[in-house]
């Protein structure tokens, strides 16, 4: 249970092969996903990592030990399991570790319809269930690695096509202006599904790292790490093309790199996105959280929506959009949530949007996003803390009369032309800032001063 605990997180799975996570604890965690949920049937993919084929056939095992019959994808992004799970209406399992480093590997699951499981809906139920199956005290044809006969069928299913034609449905890209356009899969499965997307479209597709390598030779397949954009940029300013893209490791999120080389800020993709959505659904509501820029919900209202302000995370984007029906949501990490894609998360639909809204006029992109990006932000900055709490209040303390205050998420200072959110790590023992102001200076000035507070206070 001990070990359980430690690889099963707030959304997901996640631990180091075989260390933490290895075939017979995936074969328990089938079992289990099946027992909890109920499942009849399941839908399950994997990214190219060197452990997730033999984790996600474990997994398979195990769930078709209690009688559910699997349909296995194979190869696929994270949103391309979600886009399994909707359209067929089962729940699923997705083997991925995400941005994590080659050790790593872990589960992202859901219900049919593609609705997250989390620690406070049923996650943690399943938890317990995999451990009680790997503690013993079961008969043999319960317990994992048994030799019976699996009750539950296997179905191979290449989804990839179908998974192309429905996002090419939510985005029609075929009459866009000719792009040149380069993607920067970082070995991931954006290398797998980006082409599918693309094909037949009016882009000229520079592929950067498309080689399925879960060892990721060249560079973390983690695009908000800064580090990581240098090729992609490098590479379209050599190329002249009309914009680059960065993919996660298991696809789900995107980085938007302009035509200059310079990092489009996912406050701004936000913005433009909403403001296409809204165009498409007058009036709806889009969701953003609360260290997204200032400029979006000023956007979002100035074209007729209504912005909604959530905690950061995914589990709060998904819930708010499923409460309110709101029909996109955003956040700064370039996670991006369409009502029309089962209130899922899809990097590759918020690329299209860009790809759309660019191909469909004739100013470059740093031109037209520049209508987006209103203020100028510091991104997250992160100080090891040793007391949290402590810092936070001294902060607090010294600006609680200078703005307004709320405690959504952490503490959040609110000025004429500034704001601040300076949040703990859920974790880690991080306080993680975010400072935004109507100029550079402002910014710095604000940024600096918060920074100089909790540094005081750091181990």
């Amino acid at each position: 249970m001990g070990d359980l605990a430690k690889i099963f997180k707030a959304y997901d799975v996640r631990g180091v092969v075989p260390d933490e996570l290895d075939e017979p604890t995936a074969e328990a965690v089938g079992a289990a996903f099946v027992e909890v949920t109920g499942a009849r049937s399941v839908v399950v993919a994997h990214d190219m990592r060197e452990s997730s084929g033999p984790l996600s056939a474990a997994f398979v095992r195990g769930a078709r030990s209690r009688g559910a019959d699997v349909v296995h994808a194979g190869l696929g992004s994270t949103d391309l399991l979600y886009y399994a799970s909707g359209s067929l209406g089962l729940p699923g399992v997705m083997f991925t570790a995400s941005h994590n480093p080659a050790r790593y590997n872990g589960m992202k699951m859901c219900r049919a319809g593609a609705v997250p499981i989390g620690g406070d809906s049923g996650l943690t139920e399943i938890r317990d269930r995999a451990a009680e199956l790997l503690g013993g005290g079961l008969s043999a044809a319960e317990s994992p690695g048994s030799t019976a006969e699996p009750a539950g069928s296997l179905i191979g299913k290449d989804l990839l096509q179908g998974y192309a034609d429905h996002l090419r449905k939510l985005v029609d890209l075929s009459s866009v202006r000719p792009l040149k356009v380069v993607a920067d899969a970082g070995n991931g499965m954006g290398g797998h599904t980006v082409p599918a997307v693309f094909e037949g479209l009016p882009i000229e597709l520079i592929p950067l790292y498309f080689e399925l390598d879960g060892s990721f030779p060249n560079h973390e397949a983690n695009p908000l790490e800064p580090a990581n954009l240098r090729d992609l940029q490098r590479a379209v300013r050599e190329t002249g093309a009309d914009l680059g893209l960065a993919f996660d490791g298991d696809a789900d999120r995107c980085w938007v790199i302009d035509e200059r080389g310079e990092s489009v800020s996912p406050s701004a993709v936000t913005a433009l996105v909403a403001v296409r959505e809204l165009g498409k659904y007058p009036g709806a509501t889009i969701i953003h959280n609360l260290i997204t820029s200032a400029g979006v919900p000023e956007i979002v209202r100035e074209h007729g929506g209504e912005p909604v302000r959530t905690r950061v995370g995914h589990s709060f984007i998904k819930a708010e959009m499923a409460r309110t029906g709101a029909v996109f949501g955003g956040e700064h990490s370039a996670h991006y949530y369409f009502r029309d894609f089962w209130f899922a998360d899809s990097g590759m639909l918020a690329a299209m949007h860009v790809l759309a809204a660019l191909g469909e006029q004739d100013r470059p992109l740093s031109e037209l996003i520049g209508a987006y990006a209103r203020y100028h932000a510091s991104g997250e900055i992160n100080s090891t803390v040793a007391d949290q709490e402590a810092a936070l209040q001294s902060v607090r303390g010294a600006f609680g009369s200078r703005g307004t205050v709320d405690e959504l998420d952490g503490l959040t200072v609110t000025g004429a032309d500034w704001w601040f959110n300076l949040r703990a790590s859920n974790t880690e023992p991080l306080l993680r800032l975010n400072a935004e102001a109507a100029d550079e200076s402002k910014m710095t000035a604000i940024r600096d001063e918060v920074l100089a507070m909790v540094r005081g206070v750091s181990v």
